[in-house]
């Protein structure tokens, strides 16, 4: 007859109503996840193993729908963006340009990916603070739109201008105070001090450059809705002093992205259901302050550059449990197959956790670990839970955004990557890494040693 190996209870001082004079009885967790879009938890691990991230087709084509339609509601003449930078897997990438999206992308490699997906240069738009001057040269052969970051870039686009014998508009990225902070001074020519005027005294200057529109984008995740009216009406009162005195009009306005997902911050204590704005509130706060553009003939083009909004909440990981330990401080800590190597930003993010089947149990305080060496390994250093079996599953979410593209080859394989489609089928769109994957760009040499 086997036993049970004995483990100590957890005693620990919470302020937790769950708590009483009484005790706690026995309570079953209530956030429960035995599927994602119809397709069973456990014969997704099955199938494509654990760790596991899975998107869904549908959440990531509605979210475009509504985020769209919000927009063009209140301007006619709009175009979104998608941002490579949030999720470069060339799945995602194709639905959005699917559902109509062109790309925008900071760096030479989303650029070349951009163009090998088969958009073509002028359904580019290139921000970023380096582009190196090979690949300016040919996003300006590509007609790509170019949106300046500093009077260095501007030096290489005259002098690729000078090279290729042509004149050619480019758009400036401008950076200004919209009453949220920390304010994003780094990137573009500040509005306050002068250094965005001097930008477009240079281009007017030029025999090689022009001028075609201007582009701001104030943060990321950014929970004031109004700040985008409040930059957008900076944005437009420059351009309309530009053009009064410069003689000309712009072709279009980049009011970029940073609209939040159903995420919870760290340190908003409010659920993201009352914290987050509908994208709707968005849109509205830039209405009015695009309104002047309407008597225009051509309209000019408005760009969103949106991406978080877009992919967050359609993203989850599966991970499993597979150790539990009882940590000095009589908190339970549990051993998790997925860690910061994967969720990048659980720094600043305190995900929703759901178990992948019903658990009956006292609620305690636990503390959830990665697989890594490393002590920073923290999915989650303060979370109510009842007594975890070994390889039981928690599935995080939103993990969409920012996480597949900024996560780590280390200690770890990176895990395959599912999509859930609209017809329910999952399908692998990133197989799970191999030592091969990893041996693949190191070079052997034939080294002897000297000493033998």
């Amino acid at each position: 007859m086997s036993s049970k190996n004995y483990s100590k209870p957890t005693i620990v001082r919470v302020g937790n109503p769950l708590y009483v004079k009484h005790g706690s009885a026995s309570q079953s967790y209530t956030l429960i996840r035995e599927s994602i879009e119809g397709v069973n938890i456990e014969s997704l691990v099955k199938q494509f193993g654990s760790p596991v991230f899975v998107f869904s087709e549908r959440i990531l084509r509605e979210k475009y729908k509504r985020a769209y339609t919000a927009f063009q509601s209140i301007y006619p003449n709009i175009q979104f963006g998608w941002s490579y930078k949030t999720n470069y897997l060339n799945a995602i990438c194709k639905i959005f340009h699917q559902e109509g999206s062109i790309a925008e992308v900071v760096s030479h490699f989303e650029y070349e990916k951009a163009r090998n997906l088969g958009i073509a240069g002028n359904q580019i738009i290139y921000n970023g603070p380096y582009k190196p001057i090979h690949s300016l040269r040919q996003a300006v052969i590509d007609e790509a739109i170019i949106n300046v970051d500093h009077f260095d870039e501007m030096h290489d686009l005259e002098t690729i201008a000078k090279e290729l014998g042509k004149k050619f508009k480019i758009g400036i990225r401008i950076n200004l105070n919209s009453g949220i902070t920390p304010v994003w001074s780094r990137f573009g020519f500040n509005l306050e001090s002068g250094q965005a005027w001097a930008a477009i005294l240079r281009i007017t200057q030029s025999k090689h450059l022009g001028l075609a529109g201007v582009h701001c984008h104030i943060g990321t995740f950014v929970l004031d809705a109004e700040a985008y009216g409040r930059a957008t009406h900076k944005l437009s009162e420059f351009v309309r002093h530009a053009e009064s005195h410069l003689g000309y009009n712009i072709e279009y306005l980049d009011l970029g992205g940073g609209f939040a997902s159903q995420n919870h911050l760290k340190g908003i204590y409010q659920p993201p259901e009352i914290a987050v704005p509908r994208i709707e509130a968005y849109a509205s706060a830039i209405e009015k302050e695009v309104k002047w553009l309407t008597s225009r003939n051509p309209l000019p083009k408005i760009y969103f550059e949106t991406g978080r909004h877009l992919v967050d909440d359609a993203g989850y990981l599966i991970t499993t449990m597979v150790a539990e330990k009882l940590l000095p401080d009589g908190r339970r800590g549990y051993v998790l197959d997925a860690g910061v190597n994967l969720l990048y930003t659980s720094t600043w993010y305190k995900f929703k956790i759901e178990l992948g089947c019903k658990t009956n149990g006292i609620i305690e305080p636990c503390v959830l670990n990665g697989p890594l060496c490393m002590n920073i390994d923290i999915m989650d250093e303060s979370i109510m839970l009842p007594r975890l079996k070994r390889f039981q599953k928690l599935i995080f979410s939103p993990v969409g955004a920012y996480n597949v593209t900024q996560w780590m080859q280390f200690i770890q394989y990176r895990p395959a990557i599912v999509l859930i489609t609209q017809n329910g089928e999952a399908k692998a769109i990133r197989r799970a890494e191999t030592l091969e994957d990893i041996n693949r760009c190191e070079l052997d040499l034939d080294l002897k040693n000297e000493k033998s």
